[in-house]
């Protein structure tokens, strides 16, 4: 896994995020000292998505078939599940950005971060990142969780930080980001997102506490046909060993109410 460490001040502002990890049943868990849970990892089997929120984070995998020559990239490491996840299940390149080292360190000597080749940590602002000209156009898939010691909302969704993630997508790329329904900052993240991705924005219904799962689609991948939709969850069913039929039935029941909102 190579690393590239961007050049900051000596201003830290992470170090009121000091990780700390516990334990509980067999589940080891990424806390930025507080109570509020920012990642987890399963110790007999760390490559599973522990907490169901994070599972729904991989509903891109309904739309996009990830290719070797694909780029995915992930907007927040928290316990590494998303990437160490990535890297087992598709054989896509991987880029992370992490704001906090202490985060990726605690990853590497708790949390079985995975070394691949395939796999690349930035230490940078994510909103400076994505608008990285390298980054225009690069991404089949963009998953966003960026949250900080407080967990009560996105510490990155302005309109302008999802026009720029919609223009680090390729053509027909997604994004799923996860927001906090029960927060202020809900209402404001989603109409951010639904300029960003006029041709689609939906939100699986809340799975975790408070936490509800955005999907933007760049293209028109949700032109298919009812039964191309439930084919391709089974598919990602089978092989992801992810609850992606429900999934499927939640966006279809949606789309069908955005329909008949147009036609009143």
């Amino acid at each position: 896994m190579s690393e590239q460490v961007a050049e900051h001040s000596d201003y830290a502002p992470w170090e009121d995020d000091e990780p700390t990890i516990s334990e509980l049943a067999g589940v080891r868990y990424l806390h930025f000292g507080t109570e509020w849970v920012q990642g987890a990892m399963r110790l007999r089997r760390p490559n599973d998505l522990v907490l169901a929120y994070t599972q729904q984070m991989m509903a891109w995998l309904l739309l996009v078939e990830p290719q070797a020559e694909d780029h995915i990239g992930i907007l927040g490491l928290g316990a590494g599940a998303l990437l160490r996840y990535t890297l087992r299940n598709t054989p896509s390149q991987v880029a992370t950005v992490e704001w906090n080292p202490m985060v990726t360190a605690i990853c590497r000597s708790h949390f079985r971060l995975p070394e691949s080749p395939r796999s690349s940590i930035d230490h940078c602002d994510a909103a400076d990142w994505i608008r990285e000209p390298r980054n225009i156009g690069r991404f089949s898939a963009l998953m966003v969780d960026l949250y900080d010691s407080t967990a009560q909302g996105p510490v990155r969704g302005s309109p302008e930080f999802y026009r720029d993630c919609a223009h680090a997508l390729a053509d027909n790329g997604v994004i799923t980001v996860n927001l906090f329904g029960e927060h202020a900052s809900f209402e404001p993240n989603l109409k951010g997102l639904r300029a960003a991705f006029p041709k689609g924005l939906l939100v699986l219904p809340e799975i975790d506490a408070g936490n509800r799962i955005a999907i933007g689609v760049k293209g028109d991948l949700f032109d298919v046909s009812v039964g191309d939709f439930l084919d391709r969850a089974r598919v990602v069913e089978q092989q992801y060993r992810l609850p992606a039929s429900r999934w499927a039935r939640d966006i279809l029941h949606q789309l069908q109410q955005q329909a008949a909102q147009i036609r009143r």
